[in-house]
């Protein structure tokens, strides 16, 4: 689902990206999100995050800094010190509590987008989704699943439409792709070619 609008002629400006604090225990998850914050710089879209400078979170950052695209971080004034938002570079808003914290995120974002994460993550995304099923807004959300991180939460939803919690459509509110590119397709962000690029390069590799 593209959130291209033909009416507007817009894609999506600011991703919301939800993920770790914490590295976790392995390195891949780290790459994800350098590669995420590189491949959503390349589409010209800039970051809304929670303004962390450790873990995925200060991957995705330095992702979308390496490849030359706006940072907007969001961090509550108590969790400054503890998430090092101090070392963070870009806009930087320092709010009240995390109910402000996520209402600002959620404020600024186009789209969502939610790499590997602990409780924290897990949180943020049951929100935006039960916002949109609430139609208090309507944006897209797409889980990053690379080497299956996110199966056992993707089975746990598809078991609570079969247990009849979840209706067929509340669920395709939430998308998922292993592929970090597809990923930013589906959260509406500008095409990485554009069609006279996407011709040439087809030609070429033909």
């Amino acid at each position: 689902m593209s959130m291209f609008s033909s009416a507007t002629n817009t894609f999506t400006a600011k991703v919301g990206v939800f993920c770790g604090a914490r590295a976790g225990v392995s390195d891949d998850h780290i790459t994800l999100g350098h590669d995420f914050g590189l491949a959503l710089a390349a589409r010209g879209a800039g970051l809304v995050y929670g303004a962390g400078g450790t873990g995925v979170m200060h991957a995705v950052a330095r992702g979308v800094f390496d490849g030359g695209s706006a940072v907007t971080g969001v961090v509550p004034h108590e969790l400054r010190e503890r998430e090092k938002s101090l070392e963070v570079r870009g806009e930087i808003f320092v709010v009240k509590d995390m109910h402000a914290r996520k209402a600002l995120m959620y404020r600024l974002s186009d789209a969502f987008a939610v790499l590997p994460g602990g409780l924290g993550t897990l949180d943020e995304l049951m929100e935006v989704a039960t916002w949109n099923q609430l139609r208090f807004h309507c944006k897209p959300l797409v889980l990053v699943n690379r080497d299956g991180f996110y199966d056992p939460l993707i089975a746990l939803l598809d078991h609570l439409v079969g247990a009849g919690f979840i209706g067929a459509e509340e669920r395709a509110l939430i998308q998922d792709t292993d592929d970090v590119e597809d990923a930013l397709d589906l959260l509406g962000c500008r095409p990485r070619y554009s069609p006279e690029e996407k011709a040439s390069n087809l030609a070429f590799s033909s």
